[in-house]
């Protein structure tokens, strides 16, 4: 099965070799019919502490490497996540 890849931003990069992105994803109500965002903050493992807050960056789906953390950041380039 393939792993599922996210886009978003990043709003903290407080941990270490840990950063909080922040997906936000536009959906349709189902009663009115209108479409609002939708947002959600993943926990991702950054090997390196190479992205800040404000970059854009590409999360992929991996095995728990902590309690929260299950996703890895794809570095931009590479063939491989930065984890394996």
């Amino acid at each position: 099965m393939p792993r599922r890849v996210l886009q978003g931003t990043v709003v903290s990069d407080k941990g270490d070799k840990t950063i909080i992105v922040l997906v936000e994803r536009r959906v349709m109500h189902p009663v009115y019919k209108k479409f609002i965002r939708q947002s959600k903050r993943y926990a991702a493992h950054d090997e390196a502490n190479h992205f800040k807050t404000g970059d854009v960056v590409s999360i992929e789906e991996s095995r728990p490497i902590s309690k929260r953390k299950r996703w890895v950041v794809i570095v931009e380039g590479a063939s491989a996540p930065a984890v394996a």
